[in-house]
C-alpha cells in the first residue's frame, strides 16, 4: 500500500488547514488510519487517529477541539481538518496505517506517507 499525504503548507497562527491522505493499493477499509507530526529536533508524536469501519475517532490533547480527523470512502481518503493553529503546531505531518486496535504509538503503524510540512508563523 502507498500513502501520500498533501495539504501542507505556510499558514498565520488561527488559520486553518486541511490535509489529506490517499492510499492505493489497498484500500483503508478495516484498518485504522492515523496522522503523527514531527517537529525538528523531537520525537513522531501521535496527532489522531480513526477507526475506518466504525468511525470512532481519537486525539492527542494538544490537538483536541481544534483538529477533526475525518475519512471518504469513496476516495479512499482520511483528512486531517486542523483550526486554530499555534506555532507549535509546526511539523512535518505524516499519515499511517496499521491493523485494529488504534494506538498512539508510531511504532505499531505499518505503512506511512511521505509526510507534508505545515509551517505556522506566529
Amino acid at each position: 500500500v502507498q500513502l501520500q499525504a498533501s495539504g501542507g503548507g505556510l499558514v498565520q497562527a488561527g488559520g486553518s488547514l486541511r490535509l489529506s491522505c490517499a492510499a492505493s493499493g489497498r484500500t483503508f477499509s478495516s484498518y485504522i488510519a492515523g496522522w503523527f507530526r514531527q517537529a525538528p529536533g523531537k520525537e513522531r508524536e501521535f496527532v489522531a487517529a480513526i477507526s475506518w469501519n466504525l468511525g470512532t475517532t481519537y486525539y492527542s490533547d494538544s490537538v483536541k477541539g481544534r483538529f477533526t480527523i475525518s475519512r471518504d470512502n469513496a476516495k479512499n481518503a482520511v483528512y486531517l481538518q486542523m483550526n486554530s493553529l499555534k506555532a507549535e503546531d509546526t511539523a512535518v505531518y505524516y499519515c499511517a496505517t496499521k491493523r485494529p486496535p488504534w494506538s498512539q504509538r508510531a511504532a505499531e503503524y505499518d505503512f506511512w506517507g511521505q509526510g507534508t510540512q505545515v509551517t505556522v508563523s506566529s
